[in-house]
């Protein structure tokens, strides 16, 4: 059990915070059940899967696959990673690595990820396969997995049967040219090889499908209940306020290489709000405890931000007929109860820390009514004591609100030594984020600082996530 604890100084608040598996005691200071979107604060393409206690992550770096482990779904930024495969240097997966998914089958690991030679109409789709049972361990390449076409293709998953049939699904163009990403699907005769020839599943004929060009079905995933095997994908451009997802379903018991198993339902199925623009390409697990599933996704910061995008996540429900119900993707700035059987965390609210020459107002979105601001530089600041019983990296998941039209920079001091410079993404409009800061704390007392805003960034709160043992 990793046990710490935090003062917030010159407030006379005091706080004492252990965290274990099963629970966390405080004084003075209140855990926190509840966490806010995003859970990571930039990234695309994200792909979560479960696997003996832990969740596995990774999404669009763009030149290298990287993986998270974390027995949190929620605190998945400040979890353990690996930089797990570079590409070479020239080659037909040198450049352009695109949304990598990490599944696991006959006790290996398999990740399949997008990559061309620089240049996008040579993009094809490629399988990396573990040489042990580690996630973040070492790979060997198994190279390019295609049918017989050899078309451009990006986005593959696959779909297991419970009979042990595997299908590869993915993203791709009928010719050469980009007139428009169909949805494609083929028979495995292992996790690495495709065994037949593809067959058309959808392609963009519905208005909501049909905006930006070229026009855009990708992003397949598959979510199997007992009623329904469930296909969601992304479609209209990635680029515009208007990405969504849509749905295929199938029977259980159907050829799922026959198109007419398969249903397009004529509505999508998660699409923006008036605060969430472009949610999609998405990822399924379930809480903790396994009582809830959850869906994780990427949306842009705010409307018009194109391919500026972060990763967040949200419970779901189910349909009587076995399909799911996503509602609404949820505002940055909505409280949300943690997953279940997630421990609590250790929040620090900032209008209980020393301010200097700051303000404490009222806030209908913030986690304790208020939020901190008043920012003028290096005339203000907030600071607080922060006591660990062992060294490490902590990571301070920083709750913000940057109404300017640019980012905006705090300088943060940690015992009035170290100096780490913490850049604030814009909200374009005005919208919540999280800045995820790894900080090196010594055993006992650490003085952590912020200071040198701007006039329209406001503070709302700190959540400390400690290292996992």
């Amino acid at each position: 059990m990793n046990r710490w604890s935090l003062v917030a100084s010159g407030c006379c608040v005091a706080a004492s915070l252990v965290l274990s598996s099963c629970d966390i005691g405080s004084v003075g200071s209140a855990k926190a059940a509840t966490f806010a979107n995003p859970i990571m604060n930039g990234g695309a393409d994200p792909w979560m899967i479960q696997h003996d206690g832990y969740y596995y992550y990774t999404h669009t770096v763009g030149n290298a696959i990287q993986i998270w482990k974390s027995r949190s779904l929620t605190d998945m930024a400040g979890a353990e990673t690996a930089v797990i495969w570079k590409p070479p240097a020239t080659g037909p997966n040198s450049a352009d690595i695109w949304a990598p998914e990490l599944h696991w089958f006959n006790g290996k690991w398999y990740i399949y990820y997008a990559a061309d030679d620089g240049r996008n109409e040579n993009h094809r789709m490629f399988v990396l396969e573990s040489a042990t049972d580690d996630a973040l361990g070492e790979y060997e390449d198994r190279g390019k997995i295609t049918d017989s076409t050899d078309k451009w293709a990006i986005d593959g998953t696959v779909l297991s049967k419970p009979d042990g049939s595997l299908y590869f699904i993915w993203s791709g163009w009928e010719g050469d040219v980009n007139v428009s990403q169909r949805l494609y699907i083929a028979p495995m005769s292992n996790p690495y090889t495709i065994s037949g020839d593809r067959v058309e599943l959808s392609r963009p004929t519905l208005d909501w499908e049909m905006i930006g060009e070229p026009t855009i079905n990708e992003g397949p995933e598959v979510l199997v209940s007992d009623k329904k095997i469930n296909l969601i994908y992304s479609a209209s451009g990635s680029w515009t306020d208007d990405y969504t997802l849509g749905l295929l379903t199938a029977d259980p018991g159907s050829d799922p290489l026959d198109p007419a198993s398969w249903t397009k339902k004529p509505e999508p199925v998660f699409k923006k709000t008036d605060r969430v623009f472009g949610p999609g390409h998405n990822s399924f697990v379930k809480s903790p405890d396994g009582k809830e599933d959850w869906i994780v996704y990427h949306a842009a910061i705010t409307s018009g931000a194109g391919w500026n995008r972060n990763v967040r996540t949200q419970p779901f429900q189910w349909n009587e007929d076995g399909t799911p119900d996503f509602g609404e993707p949820v505002a940055p700035g909505a409280w949300l109860p943690l997953p279940s059987g997630e421990p609590a965390r250790m929040r620090l609210e900032a209008e209980k820390a020393k301010l200097e020459g700051m303000q404490a107002t009222e806030n209908e979105e913030a986690s304790g009514g208020k939020i901190v601001s008043g920012w003028t530089d290096e005339d203000s600041g907030v600071e607080w004591e922060i006591e660990v019983e062992k060294d490490g990296v902590y990571r301070l998941a920083l709750r913000y609100l940057n109404e300017a039209s640019v980012p905006q920079h705090l300088n943060m001091t940690i015992g009035g030594k170290l100096h780490v410079d913490v850049s604030l993404d814009t909200g374009l409009k005005g919208e919540w984020s999280n800045a995820f800061i790894p900080v090196g704390l010594k055993k006992g007392s650490n003085t952590i600082k912020l200071g040198g805003g701007g006039s329209r960034l406001s503070l709302d709160s700190i959540d400390v996530l400690a290292p996992e043992e």
